[in-house]
């Protein structure tokens, strides 16, 4: 096991509230034999406030099949993955996004679609539930694609002839994944991350560097360039447009799966934003056709990007 590795299955061990372990058991009874993982992430793990929150799982399950049966559910996760569904246990609510652990480990990869997945597992998480100790490995394995995706990501669009630290180039990599999707994130967003545990970032910094140059150098010892700025300037391009297709595709396929998928959205927006948007009871009754006329009004005052 790398020592990046390590360090991953060393954080996804980490305790958390015991109410959060329920909470994930009671998300694996509900897909049976399907149920693989269950990842704890987010802002509830970060300041581990609970309660009125919305917390934030991922599911990882053996396939679509398995966990949905023959159901309408298996395609739309299939073409646009991941399903995400409402949940409550013990006074407490949470959004489940569902992947199956081949899509797990596809999104955590530098060739994603999107930057959505790899973002957030760059930063930490907690493996609150698994199936076996297969299962742990292989999502130790996909997490692992995570922070190396960000930096090789990351790097090359640094300021050339300055000194960098790590901080910086993880506060770029988050700076530019947050510009890469519809976010309610105020200014700054990227660093406050970072910010929250830099010793952390440190030490999986120099890890990850590791594992870069561990994969890059040849039998020669020579390190190899992967990709020139002007290459991942126009990666970049494409995952912003993306990102950004991707959430409005995301947010319509909701509404056939997350029962007041509009409110948190609103929800959401209100709180990392700073604004009081209002949802009206028409939204409520037709949330595709409201979320359409929410979102132009939000973007051109500021409050997502």
């Amino acid at each position: 096991m790398s020592e990046l590795q390590s360090l991953i299955a060393e954080e996804l061990a980490q305790p958390v509230d015991p109410r959060v372990t329920a909470f994930a058991e009671s998300i694996a009874d509900q897909y049976g034999a399907a149920s693989r993982a269950v990842l704890f992430y987010g802002s509830c793990l970060r300041t581990t406030e609970l309660d009125g929150q919305m917390l934030d799982f991922y599911l990882i399950v053996s396939s679509y099949d398995a966990a949905y049966g023959k159901s309408w559910l298996v395609k739309a996760n299939k073409l646009l993955p991941p399903n995400v569904f409402p949940a409550a246990h013990d006074g407490l609510v949470a959004k489940i996004a569902v992947l199956s652990e081949r899509d797990f480990h596809k999104l955590n990869h530098i060739s994603a679609s999107a930057v959505s997945v790899w973002a957030r597992f760059a930063q930490p998480s907690r493996l609150v539930w698994c199936a076996d100790e297969v299962a742990k490995e292989k999502a130790v394995a996909a997490i692992e694609n995570a922070p190396i995706t960000l930096f090789d990501m990351a790097f090359p669009m640094m300021e050339v002839d300055s000194k960098h630290s790590l901080t910086n180039l993880w506060e770029k990599g988050f700076e530019l994944t947050y510009g890469a999707e519809l976010r309610a994130e105020r200014a700054g967003r990227s660093v406050s991350v970072v910010d929250a545990d830099p010793d952390r970032y440190q030490r999986f910094g120099l890890a990850t560097m590791a594992a870069i140059a561990k994969r890059d150098t040849k039998a020669s010892g020579k390190l190899k360039i992967v990709a020139s700025r002007a290459a991942v300037e126009k990666r970049w391009k494409q995952l912003r447009r993306n990102g950004k297709l991707l959430t409005l595709a995301r947010l319509t396929k909701a509404s056939g799966t997350y029962a007041g998928g509009i409110d948190y959205l609103a929800w959401k927006i209100n709180r990392h934003a700073g604004t009081d948007y209002v949802i009206k009871p028409w939204q409520r009754k037709w949330p595709i056709l409201g979320a359409i006329v929410m979102l132009p009004r939000l973007m051109a005052g500021g409050a997502i990007k």
